[in-house]
């Protein structure tokens, strides 16, 4: 079967012979003619070939085209015939008739190109001409993008792309083509850059020698002489111009990429499209050439791999891709070109070639295609560097030739060449990115042309993209450039071109790792620019508009400044999650100081950066930077890089006034060496490129510094370089001085160096100098314009003329000094800083590419985030500063939005970093945008909840909080501010506004109390009156608030509720302790002051202290000592009660209930209680329900986790004063200055209640160390006022120690205290209590006491000590104790006042302050007014509890102790003994309880002191008290008994006369029977007498106190019964004696006769003697002396310490003269009196009857009656130490 394809061909052939037929010339020929044509024989020709074969493929491709390409060619031919035939070929190539594997393929396609490339025909119209024109590039299209166009050779794509440019720059040409010219010229370019992976460096000699061919100039365009010439030719021949140009492209958008396959006809016939679509295309573009590559690997061209180069690995450096090639001379791997100059010269030469040329039809075809047999290369690189030279060239700016369309098509070639190929690999090509390319795109950036200047950005944008690791300075220029077009102040600056440049900045800014290449590469060098410093501060000043109004530039500033954060931000999100992934290698928690969290990044990258470098493809390690120990130094390497920067600036700016300054000044900071080392001098001249060039040719021309001069002068590298060159490189590093010896010495030394490092070309040394001044004359000469204007310049003769002899007297060599005047002549040696315009620029570029190839150009590339630490620091500032600025003048929605993301991306990365300054910062600028802090509070919520921005701000302050609240330090302040601008205004929720409270019976209160008016009557008739003249208008104004505000007051509390500010609170559990510690120091700083805040603002912040307390109770000993000092604070410096002191003690209360159970902080917990004993007594007073109800509470809820006695002491102690109003112990309490004598006692002097065990290693001070222990002192040490002068002391009275509880190593039974145990009361000074308090407080008491496991060894005695001040407080019901303290009541309303209203808050602050809410009454109304009925009966019921306590505690007391002895006895290493025996149940127990119970028989009210007896005398007579022996019953009568009946002696209850007769009848009685029931005991003892006497003395009072008949005749009947019962029992008889009596009957007589005379004859008639009376009364007092000591022991009953004798007790009679000092009646004893002698009454009383038994008061000493007494003094063992005086307990 037949090909299809030769049908094909055969078609195309009829079409083409039939034109030509048709064609008016042919019309009248004869068929001969047809064989003559050699056009149509060619045909005829091809058809018999074509009819003699079957397959198109068995002719080669050139037979069948041959005849299509001699029509083109053809001069002869019209238009149409030319396209006919154009067409012909378009579809040959299409169809792919052209099999690109066929050997003689690469000729017929070189054939191809230049027949079409040299198109000819006789025009006719212009329309027409131009459809032909139109076809020629069709077929140069589809030729190049075919596969089979990758044979093309070198000369043949820069044919074809020069006819396209040819047809673009025409500007004769209708639009239409010259746009699809421009079209075409996109898709080439295109594909031969997308080929460029495929292509390899060619060794030199042989890229020389191919470019020579490649020539073309880029002006040629304007030259259309020719054009003329060839229209006014007769033929009126349109031919395309052999005309060459050549470029170089940049990228855009690439058009889609073109299926390149053997049925690729209908896209590539299909129009090219348009340059406008996705970037998508750049893979497809590449797939499609390896088809084109595969297809197109014929016998004739060298089959490679494929070359592509996917993915750009980062930091690699260009390499070439090695193939071998047939047709190369060379089969080394190629050489890199990296000689600047040597490719310089060849763009140069271009320009110079003829491109006149036209060739004739074949030749150059067949020259270079056939000639000597050799193969056709197919292009390769040296076309594209031609091209992308020829695109390059057509950027230039200066270059008059290059009209506006040359400019930006040049550009958008570019834009296409860049975004389709990696150029950086190709040195060739890099080249003239670095020079020509850069410097025109920089140029361009100047122009007024909005296109040009934006598409020389885009070009700009990628090329800094790909290839700024070879561009360092030009990327510095390029910012330097964009930064000055930013600021420029010129007004005809246009708007959009600072914004393109912003937004050039902004797609820099995305480019991962940029920011951070350019920090380190910039910032970080030392010679370069602080760029991203610079930059950062410019965008963030950019960001703040100068009008106030907002405009894109700011927020396209602000958008640069948030790209960096976005990708730190990112950064860390990636780290957070890493270290989540991977559990095993997690990323170490970054501290805020220093930078090791950076380094542990950095470390990690430099891992892979290791392995990258391993697996680039030239295995070469990356090039480092001199000043870098590794290629990813760590932060700290940084800094002092940046340090050692900043000297060097200040350095060089010192040295630019005056060198010598400078280089001392660098020598002082250690920079340079001292003394002056000239080589390191030298080379600092040298780099430094901030020095001024002047100051640098004066220092180093200095005579004193020659040395300096030669080592300057080595620093050159001067070999290989001709004397001209060298010079020109010296003469640009300074500015040569204009004195001649100075430049004699300069030159001398120039040229001698220069001689000797090119082996001494000239004869002498001298003949260089002079050489050397000669140019530089002859460059003044031909450049300066002064000697222009006076002198014609001199010529090359003149020059060689002048230099005759030179030499040694001989000649220099001719050639050389022509080159040299050319090479001055055509380019000026530049003096630095002495010109201007192009000259200077050109200047500081050379130096710029000097710099770059010096290994000061290296330009590190690192990984994306490695110092993002570094970069934070240095933006957070500005960014946040801008962020603030943009927020605050912002209304759109969407900017606003954007500005809070930003605020949390920096709180993120400041949380990840640590870095709590910068989270402060932000906090603090965002709580200001809340409007919290600035709006007063009347508006604050209307105007809070009808601004969205501050609402925004508010939940985005409250949500960071949450999420970062670990790094907030200082914001914390602010925080609290807005809290407490929220509560005032009353936006809180609900929640956070209730507190705990312990008397409310809901157990709730608000601290937002009600406002009470101060005086209702007169508030309610001032509203009448006002709304009486109040007109309507005004009244329905004041009705409420408008609904408006009522609306933005619900938007706000909701918009609050959403904020959770409560979560601060409980999430407060999870902060870490700095944290902590910084917020409860933000809320303890609110204390109520005259400006800032009030105590409500205080009590709300304490409130919120506590619960903070309270979540963390986990870790509460470490905030323990702040919470307790600021309790101190509030509690123990107030001088009048107020609510703030309430809030406090309750909330004291309320932690240690909350904290009692964890034992760790338990001890302290209650040590701290001791602040409350601390406060000022009327203080406490006033607080003293909330406290008893929290201790009761607490005792309810923590009793058993209470061990300490301490803590007991604490307890009981401040039960006694809440419940008893007892006066704190003066030991605690703080007074006002350190004038006290025992205030300055140090701690060894004080004694110790017991050994304080403090824990040495803890890093705080306990409570225990703070206050004292009973009887220890200390200093408190207290954060807010630890200074002697506003703490005090805690005074130590002598009267306050302790020392009922020996030290825990004394091995002795405890000591009974030295109270005044002969009197029934306790001793207290008690002052006002609180019935309720009370009430409660017994309760409490009985709580414990009834409940066995609550009474411990600890706390026993503690707990009969505090029954029996209850009692105390209970007698009478407490009434007396109201009468007596009625003076120093107070107003309870009084006390709220704030101490001064304030004024700042305007009108409502100054109404809550004047009408201020009284807290709630302390003590019953009532109270005041007399005491009503019920206030009897519930003071009745304590008085019974406690009788029913002490007896509860009196009957279980044996058992209580037995069972602790049997305890003790197991655990051996018990600190006290406990002894279970009678004598100590009595002094620890029975008696304390006993005494208790009968001052309850004191008590006003009948049916107390009767139940009291009743219980006494049950108590007496109970069984376990028969155990005691004769010692303890004697105390029994002397301290329960004896007190007693001289208490009922008193004047109880004037209103029940009965009663009291009864009571004290039932007394006498108790007293005889317990005296018989004992009687044999008592016998025994030496000091009974005494006793018996003190019991007659009773009943000679009792006899006369009443004022019935009742105890007349009840104490005769009990006297009686007592001496008839002693007389039995043989007591009053002796044997010894002489009248067979006891002196002790004596006695007796003498005493009863006094108030009894007969009673002794009617019981006793035998003994009476006559005269009895008398010698009773004679004999008196030898009888009574006669005892001596013994006797006198027995007058105990009443001794008593003067200085706290109670008001109670028995007056004694008038003082005698002979008493050694006169006693003052007790009543009046001055309590100032501190020491306490004993003092022995008899028992005396002004009602007695007869003469006085003794009148005389002894006055003893104790200690000298223990030392005289043969007896002890008192029960159980005593101390004997004079020193030791009773405490009142």
């Amino acid at each position: 079967m037949v090909d299809k394809n030769i049908y094909i061909v055969q078609g195309e052939i009829c079409a083409v012979v039939g034109a030509i037929k048709r064609n008016s010339r042919w019309s009248t020929h004869t068929p001969l003619d047809e064989e003559q044509d050699p056009l149509l024989n060619s045909f005829c020709h091809l058809k018999e070939t074509l009819n003699n074969i079957k397959e198109l493929s068995d002719v080669e491709p050139n037979v069948f085209l041959r005849p299509f390409l001699e029509v083109v060619r053809s001069e002869d031919t019209t238009g149409p015939i030319t396209g006919l035939a154009l067409t012909s070929v378009n579809k040959f190539l299409s169809y792919g008739l052209i099999d690109a594997n066929h050997e003689g393929a690469a000729e017929s396609i070189e054939n191809m190109a230049d027949a079409v490339t040299h198109a000819r025909f006789v025009g006719t119209d212009p329309a027409s001409d131009e459809v032909v024109l139109m076809k020629i590039l069709q077929v140069l299209r589809t030729l190049l993008l075919t596969p089979v166009g990758a044979h093309l050779t070198n000369e043949s794509v820069c044919e074809i792309m020069q006819s396209c440019f040819r047809i673009c720059f025409e500007m004769r040409l209708s639009e239409l083509l010259r746009k699809s010219a421009e079209h075409t010229l996109v898709d080439m370019v295109q594909l031969l850059f997308s080929r460029l992976p495929q292509f390899k460096e060619e060794a030199k000699s042989f890229v020389g020698a191919n470019m020579k061919k490649l020539k073309m100039r880029a002006g040629g365009m304007s030259e259309s002489s020719k054009w003329k010439k060839q229209k006014r030719s007769p033929r009126s021949l349109l031919c395309l111009w052999v005309m060459l140009i050549g470029g170089v492209p940049f990228m855009e958008e690439q058009p889609p990429g073109l299926p390149l396959s053997d049925s690729v006809a209908s896209s590539i016939s299909s129009p090219a499209a348009d340059s406008g679509l996705d970037a998508s295309s750049k893979a497809t573009s590449r797939e499609d050439l390896t088809d084109l590559e595969q297809s197109s690997s014929t016998a004739t061209t060298p089959s490679s791999e494929p070359g592509r180069l996917e993915t750009q690995v980062w930091l690699s450096s260009p390499f070439t891709l090695v193939e071998r090639t047939q047709s190369a001379s060379v089969e080394s791997i190629p050489e890199v070109l990296e000689d600047r100059d040597s490719l310089a010269e060849q763009s140069d030469t271009a320009s110079v070639h003829d491109m006149d040329y036209v060739n004739p039809r074949g030749v150059r075809f067949t020259q270079s295609t056939h000639k000597d047999g050799a193969a056709l290369i197919p292009y390769g690189l040296p076309c594209l560097r031609e091209l992308f030279r020829f695109l390059i060239s057509l950027t230039n700016p200066h270059d008059r030739h290059n009209s506006d369309v040359m400019l930006h098509m040049g550009l958008q070639l570019l834009t296409v060449a860049l975004e389709a190929a990696h150029i950086a690999p190709y040195q060739s090509l890099l080249c003239l990115v670095k020079d020509e390319l850069c410097r025109h795109l920089f140029q361009l950036l100047s122009v007024d042309r909005i296109n040009l200047y934006a598409s020389s950005i885009r070009v700009c944008f990628l090329l800094f993209e790909s290839m700024r690791g070879h561009l360092k300075f030009q990327l510095e220029m390029y910012l330097k450039k964009l930064m000055d077009i930013i600021t420029s102040e010129n007004a005809k600056m246009p708007y959009e071109m600072k914004e393109m440049a912003l937004e050039a900045i902004v797609q820099l800014w995305r480019i991962p790792s940029f920011v951070t290449e350019l920090y380190i590469n910039y910032d970080c060098d030392y010679y370069c620019s602080n760029l991203f410093e610079d930059l950062t501060k410019l965008l963030s000043k950019n960001a703040f508009p100068v009008s106030g109004q907002l405009y894109t530039t700011h927020l396209l500033s602000l958008e640069a400044l948030l790209t960096v954060i976005d990708s730190i931000e990112a950064h860390c999100q990636a780290k957070v999650l890493n270290s989540a992934d991977q559990s095993d290698a997690v990323t170490p928690e970054v501290e805020g100081t220093g930078s090791r969290g950076t380094d542990t990044v950095i470390g990690k990258v430099r891992v892979i950066y290791r392995l990258v470098c391993l697996s680039l493809a030239d295995k070469k390690a990356p090039k480092k930077p001199q000043r870098f120990s590794c290629c990813l130094p760590d932060s700290q390497e940084l800094i002092e890089i940046k340090n050692k920067k900043k000297l060097l600036i200040t350095g060089t700016e010192q040295f630019n006034q005056k060198p010598k300054k400078g280089i001392q000044f660098l020598q002082e900071k250690g920079l340079l060496s001292s003394p002056m080392d000239n080589n390191e001098v030298a080379q600092w001249l040298r780099e430094n490129p901030r020095l001024d060039k002047k100051m640098i040719g004066e220092f180093v021309s200095d005579r004193k510094n020659m040395e300096l001069l030669d080592s300057f002068v080595n620093t050159f590298t001067f070999q290989g370089l001709r004397i001209d060159e060298a010079l020109r490189l010296y003469l640009e590093a300074f500015r040569l001085p204009g004195e001649a010896p100075v430049i004699q010495r300069l030159l001398e030394t120039f040229t001698n160096n220069w001689h000797k490092v090119n082996g001494s070309p000239f004869m002498t040394d001298d003949a260089g100098f002079a050489l050397a001044y000669a140019i530089i004359m002859l460059n003044t000469d031909q450049h300066n314009h002064n000697v222009r204007k006076q002198n014609i310049p001199m010529t090359v003769e003149q020059f060689k003329k002048n230099l005759k002899g030179v030499n040694g007297s001989k000649d220099f060599d001719q050639d050389m000094l022509e080159d040299i005047y050319n090479a001055i002549k055509n380019e000026e040696i530049v003096m630095p800083e002495e010109q201007t315009g192009l000259v200077k620029e050109n200047y500081i570029w050379s130096v710029l590419l000097h710099r770059g190839a010096s290994p000061e150009g290296i330009f590190l590339h690192v990984p994306a985030g490695s110092y993002d630490h570094d970069l934070f620091t240095m933006t957070w500032g500005p960014t946040i500063a801008a962020l603030s600025y943009v927020f605050d003048k912002s209304l759109d929605d969407t900017i606003i939005q954007k500005a809070i993301a930003g605020f949390r991306k920096c709180a993120m990365i400041a949380a990840h970093y640590g870095f709590s300054d910068v989270f402060d910062n932000l906090i603090i600028s965002l709580c200001k945008f809340t409007t919290l802090s600035s709006e007063s509070i009347e508006n604050l919520p209307t105007v809070f909840g009808s601004n969205s921005k501050a609402q925004v701000a508010a939940k985005t302050v409250f949500s960071l909080s949450h999420r970062h609240g670990d790094i907030l330090r200082e914001g914390w302040k602010n925080i609290m501010d807005s809290m407490l601008q929220l509560f005032r205004a009353e936006l809180l929720p609900k929640v956070m506004v209730e507190v705990e409270d312990f008397v409310e019976p809901s157990g709730k209160i608000s601290l937002q109390r009600e406002e009470t008016p101060s005086n209702r009557g007169e508030s309610a008739v001032l509203s009448f009156v006002n709304w009486l003249t109040l007109s309507g208008a005004e009244q329905s104004g004041l009705r409420g608030p408008s609904t408006e505000s009522q609306e933005a007051k619900q938007a706000a509390i909701l918009c609050i509720k959403q904020c959770d500010p409560e979560k601060l609170i409980t999430e407060s559990k999870f902060l870490q302790l700095e944290s902590l510690q910084e917020l409860m120091k933000a809320l303890i700083s609110v204390t109520p002051d005259e400006e800032t805040y009030d105590e409500e603002d205080a009590a709300f912040c304490l409130e919120m202290l506590l619960r903070i307390v309270l979540e963390n109770r986990d870790r509460v000993s470490c905030v323990w000592q702040t919470v307790r000092e600021y309790l101190y604070h509030l509690c123990v410096h107030e001088t009048e009660s107020c609510f703030l002191v309430e809030r406090a003690v309750v909330g004291l209360l309320r932690l240690a209930i909350r904290l009692l159970r964890r034992e760790d902080i338990s001890s302290q917990v209650l040590l701290s209680l001791r602040l409350l004993l601390m406060m000022k007594p009327h203080v406490l007073s006033r607080v003293s329900r909330e406290v008893a109800y929290g201790l009761h509470e607490l005792l309810k809820t923590n009793a058993a986790n209470i061990h300490c006695s301490d803590d007991w002491f604490t307890l009981f102690s401040l039960l006694e004063c809440i419940g008893a109003g007892v006066k704190p112990p003066a030991s605690l309490q703080v007074t006002t200055g350190p004038d006290n004598d025992t205030g300055a006692q140090s701690d060894s002097e004080l004694p110790s209640y017991h050994t304080s065990e403090v824990n040495v290693d803890r890093g705080y001070t306990s409570d225990s160390e703070v206050y004292t222990e009973h009887g220890k002192s200390r200093m408190p040490r207290s954060i807010t006022d630890v200074d002697v002068a506003n703490s005090g002391w805690l005074v130590v009275g002598k009267d306050d120690l302790d020392v009922s509880k020996p030290v825990v190593t004394n091995p002795k039974p405890p000591t009974p205290p030295l109270v005044n145990q002969y009197s029934l009361t306790v001793g207290q000074d008690m002052g006002l209590h609180d019935t309720k308090s009370l009430i409660k407080c017994v309760e409490s008491l009985s709580f414990i006491v009834r409940d066995a496991a609550h009474v411990t060894p600890e706390n026993f005695e503690l707990c009969v000590k505090t029954i029996r001040v209850f009692v105390e407080a209970s007698l009478n019901g407490g009434y007396r104790t109201h009468e007596k303290k009625k003076s120093h009541k107070y107003d309870a309303k009084s006390s709220r006042l704030r101490k001064k209203p304030r004024e700042k808050d305007g009108l409502s602050r100054r109404v809550k302050a004047s009408n201020q809410r009284a807290s709630r009454p302390h003590s019953d109304d009532e109270e005041d007014e007399g005491v009503p009925a019920s206030y009897h009966t519930v003071s009745l019921q304590v008085s019974q509890d406690l009788l029913d306590l002490m007896h509860t505690l009196h009957t279980r007391a044996a058992s209580i102790y037995s069972s602790w002895a049997e305890e003790q006895r197991h655990l051996e290493a018990a600190g006290r003994k406990i002894e279970a025996n009678s004598q100590a149940l009595w002094s620890s127990c029975w008696c304390p309880l006993l005494q208790g119970i009968a001052w309850l028989c004191c008590d006003a009210r009948r049916q107390v002191r009767m139940q009291a007896l009743t219980y006494l005398q049950r108590a007496l007579l109970v069984h376990d008290l028969q155990t005691l022996d004769a010692v303890e019953w004697e105390s029994c009568f002397n301290k329960v008994l004896f007190p007693l009946l001289t208490k009922l002696l008193e004047n109880i209850s004037p209103a029940d006369v009965g009663g009291m007769e009864e009571t004290r009848m039932r007394a006498c009685t108790l007293l005889s029977k317990v005296f018989l029931q004992h009687l044999s005991p008592l016998l025994s003892l030496p000091t009974f007498a005494a006793l018996w006497l003190t019991i007659l003395d009773f009943m000679d009072k009792y006899m006369h106190a009443g004022s019935s008949d009742l105890l007349l005749e009840a104490i005769p009947e009990s006297l009686k019964n007592m001496l008839l019962v002693m007389d039995t029992a043989g007591i009053f008889h002796s044997a010894d004696s002489r009248t067979g009596y006891s002196d002790l009957w004596e006695i007796t007589w003498e005493r009863i006769d006094c108030f009894l005379p007969r009673l002794r004859e009617e019981l006793f008639k035998q003994a009476a003697m006559p005269g009895a009376a008398g010698a009773a009364s004679n004999h008196r007092t030898p009888a009574y002396w006669k005892n001596g000591s013994s006797l006198m022991s027995g007058f105990l009953c009443c001794v008593e310490p003067v200085s706290s004798v109670p008001v109670e007790s028995v007056a004694p009679p008038a003082p005698c003269p002979a008493t050694p000092a006169p006693v003052v009646p007790t009543d009046e004893v001055p309590a100032t009196i501190t020491q306490s002698p004993l003092i022995l009454q008899p028992l005396a009383s002004p009602l007695q009857v007869g003469v006085p038994p003794m009148s005389l008061p002894i006055i003893l000493n104790p200690a000298l009656i223990e030392a005289t007494s043969p007896v002890p003094l008192l029960p159980g063992p005593r101390a004997t130490d004079s020193g030791d005086t009773p405490e009142v307990k």
